[in-house]
């Protein structure tokens, strides 16, 4: 199923982009989305070491998150609140540092409009979310993180 995931995430990413890229040539003032922006990502007010480390480590804390989440005995019900609430963190903390993308197929859609620097840089944002992700479920996978362990459930 991994093969039909990803072309579906990327298809889906690219589309969602075309459709906001016509939306955005509507404003009618020579908007140019390389130039204003395009919700692409990038780093440049930090280092490119940077803006990886924190790619890889927020893919591998939310894909542990999810994972745990959405198990047997994971958090049930509540399992969406977590898993939002961890992405909303996730984001607040890393968009200034690089985008804050975690998702190569949210990085894809918008590089490929705005070109440039967005494209140039777009090999971070799909090596290092899987780099993370992969590692997060080799952890759960060889019990580093506890994947036997009952969360709690709500009462």
């Amino acid at each position: 199923h991994l093969i039909g995931y990803v072309v579906a995430q990327c298809v889906g990413a690219i589309v969602a982009s075309a459709a906001l890229y016509v939306i955005a040539q509507g404003k009618g003032d020579g908007y140019d989305v390389a130039a204003n922006g395009f919700a692409q990502n990038g780093w440049s007010a930090y280092s490119v070491t940077s803006a990886f480390l924190f790619e890889l480590i927020a893919t591998f804390l939310f894909l542990l998150v999810i994972l745990r989440a959405t198990a047997e005995a994971g958090a049930g019900i509540l399992a969406g609140l977590a898993i939002g609430l961890t992405l909303v963190m996730i984001h607040l903390a890393g968009i200034a540092v690089s985008g804050s993308s975690v998702n190569p197929a949210r990085s894809l859609g918008p590089a490929l409009f705005a070109g440039g620097t967005a494209l140039s840089q777009l090999w971070l944002y799909i090596v290092a979310p899987c780099l993370g992700a992969a590692a997060a479920g080799l952890a759960l996978r060889v019990g580093v993180i506890g994947a036997g362990e009952q969360a709690p459930q709500p009462a």
